[in-house]
């Protein structure tokens, strides 16, 4: 008797019949066969009923970051049939959104991708779809990143937006990231990523949708995306880049894309804005969805800067900007005077250095017009609640306001009035008003700026970060990723610290322990537990929401006395750092 389940069986059998690629057709009737000769390999016949049972265990679930899993057949992987389904369930929430307002009115939507597998074609099907169904739809040319997607949403008055990209998983990944704008929602939520309830609304028409035969795709009636609109996105950039009080830039860049789509953006935007000596990571330079010089395309990943670091030791270069494969995020390394080796800043560095640099550029435009400095006045700076509390003493002390959001750029980009705002996964939105999401490119090259200026001065971009310490205390961080291949255990792990709370970290008793998914008159619920210590160390942790991970922050400050005791301080953090990571592994029994 064959091992297959009947009922598995059948829906593979089905999809098959269904599915309009036959790539994915043909890869599940070759597991459906693998499975059922089980007389002539069992190993392999348990290996392609266990890819199936996988394939089949669930439908892929809709929610606030849209759609992301590994590229495949079936209802729990990504594909055409998933995705004709998401952009019809899409496109019907637009249509009723339209339909229901005071005054009715067609929805626009734009729609990009990336240059992963079956991006383009993914996009090219929304489009159809979209197009169909009556929404006014607009496609971008080529691949392009994720901020220019972004932008384009508000810059063409679209309810809906659409980017087909899974960012910085691997390689065999693709996802759907869903924006609102226009009519769709308030100002406030134009241009952003959704948040609920429209991811439950959203998700509702994706059930909805009726048999894969009943959605209609267009042959024809989209339209390219302007190129004066791409034009426009770039000129913004350049435009940060004018100011008079910062104007050195002389510096040796080496710049790389990640094997992704942002390469041509960043290095045209960096040389219009006065950057000429960039050198691209030539193995790096061009898309390619197999990402194969490194192992995981995140710049955040231990050697996935070692090419861009290479290449910097061999031109003497300055500082390595370096961007994920949907140019949305940015990982700066330079090299420190402290051990005379290039380092990787982690992205809570990065963050403080940019508010820093914010400030001076705002400070220099109101001391060239005359405008008083009033206090609480010059705006608001947002970082998420797991991202260093830094922040928000720089804006204190410089008379800016602050907001800590939930994780994720759908929160922050919806802060009233925002000046800037960063996540610490290497997410900085450094123009709001240009991109109301994170921005790699522009976050690059307020980096570059700020670079140039310190060389300029004789300075590294170190001296920064020990200033900064010495006016507010040194805040260092840390993280532990936990992977598991049941996602049940992330509730386990988490159900375990709510029944067992640990009682201090690093020697440092538990003061306040919070449990966000309680929320709060300042923060949604999430599904969280968060801990301060008596010394003011903090451990937040908390499942990841795009990957099966317990993902644990810990930060801890340590007082400095002066410029000299810098390093000394930065070793007893250090070792605090590793004593809190102690107690978070023995709180998880790891």
């Amino acid at each position: 008797m064959s091992p297959l389940d009947p009922q598995l069986l059948k829906s593979a059998q089905e999809w098959a019949d269904a599915d309009p690629d036959p790539a994915t057709a043909g890869e599940l009737r070759a597991l459906l066969e693998a499975a059922e000769a089980h007389d002539v390999d069992p190993d392999l016949a348990a290996q392609a009923h266990q890819e199936l049972q996988d394939a089949f265990a669930g439908t892929l679930q809709f929610g606030t970051a849209g759609l992301r899993a590994a590229l495949g057949a079936g209802p729990n992987r990504m594909n055409r049939v998933v995705v004709r389904r998401a952009a019809a369930g899409l496109a019907a929430f637009l249509l009723e959104q339209a339909a229901q307002a005071s005054e009715a009115y067609r929805p626009r939507a734009v729609v990009g991708f990336d240059a992963r597998h079956n991006s383009d074609i993914f996009a090219q099907e929304t489009a159809a779809i979209f197009t169909a169904a009556g929404i006014e739809t607009f496609l971008m040319p080529s691949a392009l990143p994720t901020p220019l997607l972004a932008f384009a949403v508000r810059a063409l008055g679209c309810e809906g937006g659409v980017m087909v990209t899974a960012s910085h998983n691997p390689p065999q990944d693709n996802g759907y990231k869903v924006y609102l704008g226009g009519r769709a929602v308030e100002e406030s939520g134009r241009g952003s990523q959704i948040v609920a309830p429209f991811d439950a609304l959203i998700a509702a028409k994706i059930t909805a949708v009726g048999e894969l035969s009943s959605i209609q795709l267009a042959d024809s009636g989209w339209q390219s995306v302007p190129t004066e609109l791409i034009a426009g996105y770039r000129q913004g950039l350049v435009e940060l880049l004018k100011q008079e009080a910062f104007p050195a830039r002389e510096l040796k860049i080496v710049l790389t894309p990640m094997h992704g789509v942002g390469g041509e953006t960043a290095e045209q935007v960096l040389r219009a804005g006065g950057f000429q000596d960039v050198t691209l990571v030539t193995a790096q330079a061009a898309p390619d969805p197999d990402f194969p010089t490194v192992a995981f395309p995140n710049p955040e990943e231990p050697g996935a800067l070692d090419l861009a670091l290479q290449t910097a030791a061999e031109v003497g270069a300055d500082i390595v900007l370096a961007n994920d494969p949907d140019a949305d995020r940015a990982a700066v390394a330079a090299l420190d005077p402290s051990s005379g080796s290039w380092r990787m800043l982690r992205g809570d560095e990065v963050g403080a250095l940019l508010g820093a640099h914010i400030v001076a550029r705002l400070d220099a435009g109101r001391a060239k017009g005359g405008q008083p400095d009033t206090s609480g006045s010059r705006g608001v700076f947002a970082n998420s609640i797991v991202s260093s509390r830094l922040l928000a003493k720089i804006a204190e002390a410089n008379g800016f306001g602050h907001v800590q959001t939930l994780t994720g750029f759908k929160w922050i980009s919806r802060v009233p009035g925002l000046t800037y705002g960063y996540e610490e996964a290497l997410g900085y939105c450094v123009a709001p008003s240009l991109v109301r999401d994170k921005d790699g490119i522009s976050a690059a090259l307020l980096l570059a700026e700020f670079a140039a200026d310190a060389k300029a001065a004789g300075r590294s971009i170190f001296d920064t970060l020990d200033e900064l310490a010495l006016r507010h205390g040194l805040h260092a961080s840390d993280q532990l990723s936990v992977r598991v291949a049941d996602l049940g255990l992330l509730g386990a792990m988490m159900n375990r610290l709510r029944e067992h709370p640990p009682q201090s970290f690093g020697g440092s008793a538990v003061e306040t322990s919070v449990d966000l998914a309680v929320g709060s008159e300042s923060l949604p619920p999430t599904d969280g537990l968060l801990y301060l210590t008596r010394d003011g160390s903090r451990v937040i942790i908390r499942p990841s929401g795009t990957e099966p991970k317990l993902k644990c922050y810990l930060e801890v400050i340590v007082p400095v006395e002066s410029a000299a005791d810098a390093q000394q301080s930065r070793r007893k953090a250090r070792a605090a750092l590793d004593a809190v990571l102690d107690d978070v592994r023995e709180a998880l029994g790891l």
